[in-house]
């Protein structure tokens, strides 16, 4: 522990001031502080400390920096190990009121080599008030008592490769757990509200998060995804619910699982041109609406199941211009980017008779004057390969 300077001061109430604090990381990890304070303002009540009892009624830590950190057998940087058999000597109990000002937050896991792993959480410019913080559970691995609850904003909040800001929610420390609930944020030039709950007992810490989503620009979004980067563009809306453990390891978030549905307007995929590439798969002549837009759709609605980085969509409707197709399938999320999608095409532009009869001839189906055909995509988000049916001929 380091205390750069201590003060004590009698008005109002018996407060003692402490600049530069700071605690260091025990010697099981890397060098490193736990916590690092500009200044705190710790109130004492007068009346216990004449009885030889330390007290404190509030806590105020301006522009504090809490650095937490697993170790891969379990136990993080702020846990006395040896406090479920040894009874403490020192007991600072429940703080009925803790203020933070201009707060910093990250939470980073060790590799199994015990070298320093990614952060996976991290907020900035963080203000909370919380009640009834219980100091010495927070410390106790045993622990499974309340320790805190109270309201919290942010700046900026980041979890894994994902930003919201100017977040606000109320928040509770409970049993080895932080839990943000009415959650609402501001999130790639739309909004999100919801619950995140963040788990850190055992040997991977938890998390799970239920999220609503309303205009977000997905290109601002998939620009937190270098593999992702400028393959789709639209708004979006939407429910997800994603959960799983934090591994130890250069990609803490790989295992993360979930499901949801998400609906995107008026966007592109440049990359696919499916619009073009479906009618051209089917011969046609006359692109229609698409001609001018092959790249682009003015509806997209799915479902999702994400599992181990692999995306499953078991309905897919995308209402294009010029083509309509309802579907299935899976994009890998690991850096192949590979696609394997199905499913039907409607062809809103009507041809003559011999373009339908040779697509007629070649699978497709004509009803209304509009013809639909089943088709197949695989190859990668950078290089699609279109087919009819689930197997057929590469479009060029």
């Amino acid at each position: 522990m380091e205390i750069g300077r201590l003060a004590v001061t009698f008005s109002p109430g018996l407060v003692i001031q402490v600049d530069d604090f700071g605690v260091k990381s025990p010697p099981l990890f890397p060098p490193s502080y736990i916590v690092k304070v500009a200044r705190i303002d710790a109130q004492l009540d007068l009346g216990a400390l004449l009885h030889r009892q330390v007290v404190i009624k509030s806590l105020v830590l301006e522009q504090p920096t809490i650095n937490l950190v697993s170790d891969p057998d379990g136990p993080w940087n702020f846990e006395n190990p040896g406090a479920q058999n040894t009874p403490s000597t020192f007991l600072f109990g429940v703080v009925s009121r803790v203020e933070i000002k201009r707060g910093h937050v990250t939470v980073s896991n060790l590799l199994p080599s015990d070298a320093a792993g990614p952060v996976f959480f991290e907020a900035h410019d963080v203000s909370s008030e919380l009640e009834n913080v219980n100091l010495d559970a927070i410390a106790n691995p045993a622990s499974t008592t309340l320790d805190g609850e109270g309201t919290l904003k942010a700046g900026l909040l980041r979890f894994g490769s994902i930003e919201a800001k100017n977040l606000n929610s109320n928040i509770r420390l409970q049993a080895r757990q932080v839990l943000f609930t009415d959650v609402k944020a501001e999130a790639y030039a739309g909004n999100a509200t919801g619950e995140l709950s963040i788990k850190l007992s055992g040997k991977n810490a938890s998390f799970k998060t239920d999220a609503r989503m309303k205009g977000i620009d997905v290109a601002h979004l998939l620009t937190a995804f270098p593999n992702a980067r400028g393959k789709m563009t639209g708004k979006m809306e939407g429910e997800l619910t994603i959960a799983g453990e934090i591994e130890h390891s250069r990609h803490p978030l790989e295992g993360l699982h979930g499901s949801g549905h998400l609906t995107v307007r008026n966007g592109d995929v440049p990359s696919l041109r499916l619009n073009a590439n479906l009618m051209k798969l089917a011969h046609y002549n006359d692109l229609g609406p698409a001609k001018n837009d092959p790249s682009s759709f003015n509806f997209v609605s799915t479902d999702l199941e994400l599992d181990h980085e692999r995306i499953t969509s078991k309905v897919i409707d995308i209402d294009g211009y010029g083509v309509d197709l309802d579907g299935s399938g899976t994009v890998s999320l690991s850096g192949s980017d590979e696609l394997n999608y199905q499913g039907v095409a409607e062809l809103v532009s009507q041809q003559g008779f011999v373009t339908n009869l040779i697509a007629r001839l070649a699978g497709g189906t004509l009803k209304d004057g509009k013809l639909s055909f089943p088709f197949h995509i695989g190859g990668t988000i950078d290089d699609p390969v279109f087919a009819k049916g689930s197997k057929g001929k590469k479009v060029n």
